[in-house]
């Protein structure tokens, strides 16, 4: 008896690859995705992901409308977006090749499973004649390599009490150890996972392992197959590292400012996607006195959580843009009341219900202007899934120290997407100081609108001795807080919670160019999750010689003071944004700069390429 040792197939060094994995919406594509994403930032790459999938819990399978996609970018090298184009297509069925086969370089590589691809899938996804693309040389421009995933998971599984339902769930275990073997990575993270998740049943670790492990040694003996790719480490500064989404780094952003503050947590929110997954992390972390409330509706939602702002606790609460309108009139109650809240919007593609699992930046108008009166909130936006953490723990130290509400803008390409995060120790993070007011001395009058030089009043718990006083919705008496219907009074009171609102900026840095000149041709200017195609074609329009800067911004309302003078140091202005052009009118506003737009209403995320095209039609002008 002889044993076949695997022969060894030479290995060609990459600095970075785009993968895209597509299929139907049970196929688990997301959970291949996300596991492959966590060896890779465990290894040291760089990585940046773009999870794709349908609005339907279950769409019609083997159909267009119900293809799931999850796109990893991973590198050597720094990494800023999940990659215009895919170097490697994954795809479990003929409607995951149509959907997706334009977003593959010429000369690519098609891993496709075969069973995917029967008459009724290609009849499903309108193949004329149910022609099948994988053998009729429609795909000759790139690297086609037919895989009969199904039929190779289940021959794995053989011997298994499992039903063949439950056997082909496996098939993306068998995806994720050839791609692991692909990439010269081990097996030891996605094993981990397994033994965790199917921990209370060893039939599915058993079928899920087996799977796992044929698919890397299939690999490993393959005719097919000649060539494995090594990406190395990239050169990340040293600590600690995570694989975060920008919906966990907000709750752990809101966590840690809600303990800098020394106060508890309370989050009151009623589902919605993109932000359900901020409810999920903090029901995780009752211990750092985080409590959550999933309530009847949206309007209960903000009601309860200025309930909790006024009883001493930080009160937050989080939706999309439908929810958001819900919420309006509760954030100018509590902008009248001027007591601290803060309001995520999550944001996605709109109006009405419009694209739920799609991603837009089309809630800033309804972020700055969007209450009755005049009420103005503070409004910042954060540009990575690490930056949701940053921007998290701000929103918290604004609304706690100037007693305000205030809206942090995120969106669903960087809630749902995910990167290496270096996360900081508490002892990094500032402290927050809420402007707590102890009882006054006997004989001496409460004050509740009493205001320091900021125009920020005083935090006056109930229950104290003495610190009784009004609360609610009518216009106040400046200093006492009383009803007043005076017209003199309630212009002075309008004029002094707006200015208080404005002087929020003296405690913004000056603002800084991400890259490039101090003066030149053309400023990009960003907001939000166009960061990193922003940043990327900036960079290479620098590499190519040409004048060209990028300034990012995190404050919308207001703006940071040293904007207006950035902004006339350049020829001309380019505003890219997942909208009809919402911050460029501002800006125009604000600044009578005359900003010219880039817009993208379709729900996906600018590519590098698409702004780099637009600064080259510029800088022709």
């Amino acid at each position: 008896m002889s044993t076949v040792t695997p022969r060894t197939k030479p290995v060609e060094e990459r600095r970075n690859v785009v993968i895209l994995f597509a299929g139907d919406s049970g196929d688990g594509i997301q959970l291949t995705g996300a596991q492959f994403t966590d060896s890779s930032a465990l290894f040291g790459n760089d990585v940046s992901t773009f999870p794709n999938f349908p609005a339907e819990i279950r769409a019609p399978q083997g159909t267009l409308a119900g293809v799931s996609g999850y796109q990893l970018h991973f590198g050597s090298v720094e990494i800023f977006t999940p990659g215009d184009q895919c170097d490697v297509l994954v795809v479990m069925n003929a409607a995951a090749l149509k959907s997706n086969l334009g977003k593959l370089k010429k000369g690519g590589a098609i891993i496709a499973n075969t069973d995917g691809f029967d008459k009724k899938n290609l009849r499903l996804t309108g193949y004329i004649d149910d022609a099948d693309p994988l053998t009729d040389g429609t795909l000759a421009q790139y690297r086609l390599h037919p895989v009969d995933v199904t039929k190779m998971t289940r021959a794995a599984l053989e011997g298994l009490t499992l039903g063949m339902k439950e056997k082909d769930r496996c098939k993306n275990m068998f995806v994720l150890g050839f791609i692991n073997w692909m990439f010269n990575r081990g097996m030891a993270n996605s094993e981990r996972f397994l033994q965790q998740k199917f921990g209370k049943n060893p039939e599915l670790i058993e079928a899920n392992l087996r799977a796992l492990k044929a698919g890397y040694h299939f690999g490993d003996t393959s005719e097919t197959f000649t060539t494995r790719f090594e990406v190395k480490p990239a050169p990340m500064p040293k600590g600690v590292y995570r694989s975060i989404t920008g919906n966990q780094g907000t709750a752990l952003g809101l966590i840690a400012a809600a303990q800098k503050a020394k106060l508890d947590l309370f989050y009151g929110s009623y589902p919605i996607t993109p932000a359900s997954d901020i409810l999920h992390e903090l029901s995780r972390h009752k211990n750092f006195g985080v409590i959550t409330f999933q309530a009847e509706d949206e309007i209960a939602a903000i009601s309860s959580a200025i309930g909790a702002s006024y009883g001493g606790a930080l009160g937050v609460t989080a939706s999309s843009g439908p929810g958001i309108a819900l919420k309006t009139e509760a954030m100018g109650l509590a902008f009248m009341l001027e007591i601290p809240l803060v309001v995520v919007n999550v944001q996605r593609g709109g109006p009405s219900t419009g694209l739920p699992t799609k991603t837009e930046q089309a809630d800033l108008w309804q972020a700055v202007h969007g209450r009755n009166g005049e009420a103005p909130i503070p409004v910042i936006a954060a540009s990575t899934p690490i930056d949701c953490f940053d921007m998290a723990f701000e929103a918290v130290q604004i609304a706690l120290e100037h007693m305000t509400p205030v809206i942090l803008l995120t969106d669903g390409y960087i809630a749902n997407g995910s990167e290496p995060w270096r996360f900081p120790q508490s002892k990094e993070l500032p402290e927050i100081k809420p402007p707590f007011i102890k009882a006054p001395n006997d004989g001496e009058k409460f004050l509740p609108y009493l205001r320091d030089e900021r125009g920020v009043r005083s935090w006056a718990l109930p229950g104290q001795p003495g610190l009784q006083h009004r609360i609610g919705g009518i216009e106040k008496q400046d200093k006492t807080g009383n009803i007043s219907y005076e017209p003199l009074n309630h212009e002075l009171m309008v004029r002094l919670r707006a200015e208080k609102v404005a002087r929020i900026a003296d405690r913004f840095k000056l603002i800084r160019l991400d890259s490039g000149p101090p003066e030149g041709d053309v400023l990009i200017v960003g907001w939000g999750s166009t960061y990193g195609g922003i940043r990327t074609a900036a960079l290479d329009l620098q590499a190519e010689g040409h004048s060209v800067a990028h300034v990012h911004l995190r404050h919308l309302f207001p703006f940071n003071k040293g904007l207006g003078p950035l902004l006339q140091k350049y020829k001309q202005v380019l505003v890219p944004e997942m909208n009809s052009g919402q911050l460029r009118q501002l800006l125009r506003a604000e600044f009578l700069v005359d900003a010219q737009g880039l817009n993208k209403i379709q729900g996906l995320p600018f590519t590098s390429a698409e702004i780099k095209e637009a600064v080259l039609k510029l800088l022709k002008r």
